[in-house]
This record gives C-alpha cells, structure tokens and sequence, in this order.
C-alpha cells in the first residue's frame, strides 16, 4: 500500500513543483506572443500609412495629368473659332479677319489662313494668304497677332474672292515668296 501511495503521490509532486515552472513558461510565451502582435500591428499601421501617401501621391499625379491634358486642349482650337478672329498687329490696329483657313490634305496641318483687308462691309475687300505661322494667338485669346504694319499689308501679295490660289503648283510657287514676305519658314 505504501508503494501504491508512493505512486499516487509521485504525480502530485510532480505537479506541485513543476506547475510554477510551466507557469512562468507560459506566461513568458505570453508575453512574447503579445509584444509579436503589437509588433505586427505597428507594422500594419506603417503599411496603412504608405498607402495613403501612395494613394495621395497618385491622386496628386492624377491631378496633374488632367490639368496637362487640359492645358494642351486648351492650345487647340476648332476652325469655327478661329474663322472670323480678328488679327491685329503688334501696335494693336486692327488688320482684318480671318475669312478661311487652307489645309494641306498630306499632312493635315494648316497651311495659311485667308485674312481679309480693307473694303468697307466685305465690297473692295483684299484676301492675304498669311502663312500660319507668323500668326500669333494672342492671351486673353480673343485676337491674332501679325507683325506687320498696315501699310506693309496693302502692299503684300494678295488675292480677290474669284482668283484664290487653290492650283497646289501654284501654291508651291508661291509659298516660299510668302515665308520670305512674313519672314517664316514656309
């Protein structure tokens, strides 16, 4: 009897002394186990804060994307804005207006507009083929700009309404003879 409560007493033991041992284990790995998850955390809340500034970042270059895209929209403008512009020159006398606009069909891209001058109310009126490029859109945007003095035009090679220079051999001809008058490159 006396070894069967030896055994009995042996378990008991055991737990007694070893259970604060266990304990102290498991409350260290406890502890450990928390200060993982608070660790893992903090890391996600960096995570959490990157991607805001990502996304801010992005929303910004978003922005800017659409502001660019707008600006250059705003660089174009449609034929039917520009036929009937006034076109003043640099001392603010007014020149004209643009009548028509001529596109070469190759490249797509204008080649001169047709300005009118003088004449009163469209009767005795002369048509100027200026080469696009020496015209200048102006900023508040509601002129072009052509550095040319008034009695300079008058005297510059023109045309009436019958007699445009729509033959493209013509035009050829006369293309360069107008950049060097408007002093730009045809």
């Amino acid at each position: 009897m006396k070894n069967s409560n030896l055994f009995l007493a042996l378990p008991l033991w055991s737990a007694v002394i070893l259970t604060p041992v266990y304990a102290d284990e498991v409350k260290e790995k406890t502890k450990d186990l928390l200060e993982s998850q608070q660790e893992a955390n903090k890391k996600q809340e960096e995570v959490r804060e990157k991607q805001t500034e990502l996304n801010q970042a992005n929303k910004k270059v978003s922005v800017e994307r659409a502001q660019e895209a707008n600006k250059s929209m705003q660089q174009v403008s449609r034929s039917s804005k520009i036929t009937g512009a006034k076109v003043k020159n640099t001392a603010g006398e007014n020149l004209g207006d643009i009548k028509d606009l001529v596109i070469d069909p190759v490249n797509g891209q204008v080649v001169y507009a047709v300005v009118s001058f003088g004449g009163v109310m469209g009767l005795g009126d002369k048509l100027f083929a200026i080469p696009w490029r020496a015209l200048h859109w102006t900023t508040p945007k509601d002129h072009y700009v052509l550095d040319l003095d008034k009695d300079t035009l008058k005297n510059a090679p023109g045309f009436d309404k019958k007699h445009w220079p729509e033959n493209s051999e013509k035009w050829e001809e006369q293309s360069e003879a107008l950049g060097q008058f408007y002093r730009v490159k045809p």
